[in-house]
């Protein structure tokens, strides 16, 4: 397969990215060197560059290949994540009040106001673990499936060894994205994701067009994909499997057989996604360092929410950006319209997973015509430096803040900045390390929101418990937080023998094996359970805490001016906005029914 990239396809590559060169520069420039300003862009972001630099950090490169890829092989079913828009609703109206009051750079930070220190240390550790092993693990790999795609016979010699195309670009993405972010701080990240928020839209925009003109309509879309490929809610065991135990036969990474029983596994059943989807979603949008930074740039509570609210309108857009795009190319593949694509699919008439993980990439390849297809590479290209930029500020302003700045008492406001640019490096670093050990994984975007799945109720339940019950106190909250990690970490060491195809499996009905084949959903569930009854419990136990310490940190500690100012912070237009997201959210829910 060789590449379509043409000379005016580098032409508009080249244009976007001097683009992005100039406002990254400016910003640079303008950016003053002190720690609010390195990683809060001096708190002066306005509301449309923080909804459009939220919207970019999530929809990064593991959306426009993950999603594109599960549009292919599983439908619409994950679009119950895109239609989550309503969590960062949840993020505009419930914290931003208390995340705004307390003027924190960081969500463990404000953990340990409402909790104790104790508290701060272990959510930054984890924070940082979860930002590592999912986020940039995963950016590297959309990178580098993106890269092996559109230029698969780039290739560089170096003393004797090849160096193919996915290492190129996971290389020159992870570093000029380094670069940049190093240099700008939070300020650069913001402005060049609402650069890149322009260019995403339209060219994936275009992508969705030409791929329905291609096969024809909406109408031979449903057509070929099958009304199964539309419904949401997916039943808890699939059609044609009998008995609650009934094995199937799965492939791993390495492509070795491993067996699952599917009364414990399934294709996003209805189940996982109405209890454990929500979860993700609410830690993900609320409390997530990596998104809820963006909303601490602005100067106050309405810019903050308007912000939110903005963003949870561009949130409606991936479901026909990316999953749509992903369920075309099946439909395109299935038909023979687009000969080149016919290979994703296996002899059942299905996807092959592996495959499809370059779904989007392959239609860029084969259905736009010059110039326009550039404009879609420099899309994807922004996604993927986008995403990467963005947990690299977060993980420079969590090491930064609530790591060195505790271990070094008095640090200058230059020490502090040097600081976040060298963790800001030394995540690169890190990142590069990353990619062998994520170039062969499959299934990116299930390995994505597992990760997440493991490791992000804890955090849900103490943000949400705390904020909503003032009885809850720093023991609770602590203990709460070790019992969940333990438990999300323990699923992950032993999947992760079977997910490297280092273990083919563990002998069936063992307990190993059990724990090896919950769906990762449910087992989300159950750590989401352990995580709260923990908490209340030692909370309950225990004594009660200092009420005058946590005003204004939870619902029933707010003081009659705290709700003046929230109330004075907003009007109808707010009202509206939301109103208008949550109407849209109902017609997706309404219209993919199957």
């Amino acid at each position: 397969m060789s590449s379509r990239i043409t000379g005016l396809d580098w032409l508009m590559i080249a244009l976007y990215f001097s683009i992005l060169l100039c406002v990254a520069w400016w910003v640079i420039r303008k950016g003053r060197e002190n720690a609010a300003d390195y990683f809060l862009a001096g708190r002066n972001l306005g509301w449309w560059v923080i909804g459009a630099s939220i919207f970019a950090s999530n929809i990064g490169s593991e959306h426009i290949v993950g999603l594109a890829g599960s549009g292919a092989t599983s439908g619409v079913a994950l679009a119950h994540y895109e239609l989550h828009a309503w969590c960062l609703l949840v993020l505009a109206w419930v914290f931003v009040p208390f995340y705004m009051r307390s003027k924190v750079f960081t969500m463990p930070e404000f953990l340990e106001r409402r909790f104790s220190e104790n508290s701060r240390y272990v959510l930054s550790i984890v924070s940082l673990i979860t930002f590592v092993i999912s986020k940039i693990a995963v950016g590297i790999f959309a990178g580098g499936v993106v890269f092996g795609t559109l230029f698969p016979t780039l290739k560089i010699d170096i003393g004797g060894v090849t160096i193919d195309s996915f290492w190129i670009g996971s290389v020159a993405v992870i570093v000029l994205t380094g670069l940049y972010t190093t240099l700008g701080g939070m300020r650069a990240v913001a402005y060049n994701d609402a650069v890149q928020v322009i260019v995403l839209i339209v060219g994936s925009a275009l992508l969705t067009g030409y791929g329905l003109v291609r096969l024809g309509g909406w109408g031979e879309l449903r057509h070929f994909a099958g009304s199964d490929m539309f419904n949401l809610w997916k039943p808890l065991i699939p059609h044609g499997v009998e008995g609650t135990w009934a094995p199937i036969i799965q492939t791993n990474a390495a492509g070795q057989v491993v067996k699952q029983a599917w009364y414990f596994n399934g294709n996003f059943p209805w189940l996982g996604m109405l209890f454990c989807a929500p979860i993700i979603g609410l830690w993900y949008w609320c409390t997530d360092q990596y998104i809820v930074q963006r909303a601490l740039g602005a100067p106050n509570e309405t810019v903050a929410r308007r912000g939110s609210i903005f963003a949870s309108f561009l949130k409606l857009f991936p479901v026909y950006l990316f999953i749509i795009p992903g369920l075309i190319c099946y439909a395109l593949a299935k038909s023979g319209r687009v000969p080149e694509l016919t290979p994703m699919i296996g002899p059942n008439g299905q996807a092959i997973p592996a495959l499809s993980n370059g779904a989007f990439p392959m239609m860029v390849q084969y259905l736009l015509p010059p110039g326009i297809r550039g404009i879609v590479v420099a899309g994807l290209l922004s996604a993927l430096m986008g995403s990467l930029a963005g947990v690299f500020n977060a993980c420079s302003t969590l090491f930064t803040v609530d790591l060195y700045e505790k271990w070094k008492k008095g640090a200058t406001q230059h020490q502090i900045v040097r600081t976040g640019r060298i963790a800001t490096g030394v995540m690169v670093l890190i990142a590069l390390a990353w990619i062998p050990v994520i170039k062969g994984a499959s299934g990116l975007y299930t390995y994505l929101q597992s990760v997440q799945g493991y490791l992000a109720p804890p955090i849900f339940v103490v943000f949400f418990l705390g904020v909503f019950n003032k009885r809850v106190n720093a023991q609770g909250a602590l203990w709460a937080m070790i019992s969940g990690f333990a438990l999300g970490i323990f699923r992950m060491i032993v999947d992760t023998p079977v997910t490297m195809g280092i273990k083919t499996g563990y002998p069936e009905g063992s307990f190993l094996w059990i724990v090896n084949n919950i769906y990762f959903q449910y087992f989300s569930v159950l750590i989401t359970i352990v995580s709260a009854i923990v908490m209340l419990t030692v909370s309950y136990m225990t004594p009660e805490p200092e009420y005058a310490k946590i005003e204004s940190l939870t619902f029933e500690t707010r003081t009659a001016e705290d709700r003046k100012q929230t109330r004075m912070s907003w009007d109808w237009h707010d009202v509206l906005g939301s109103a208008v997201v949550l109407v849209c959210i109902l017609g997706g829910y309404l219209y993919f029914r199957g």
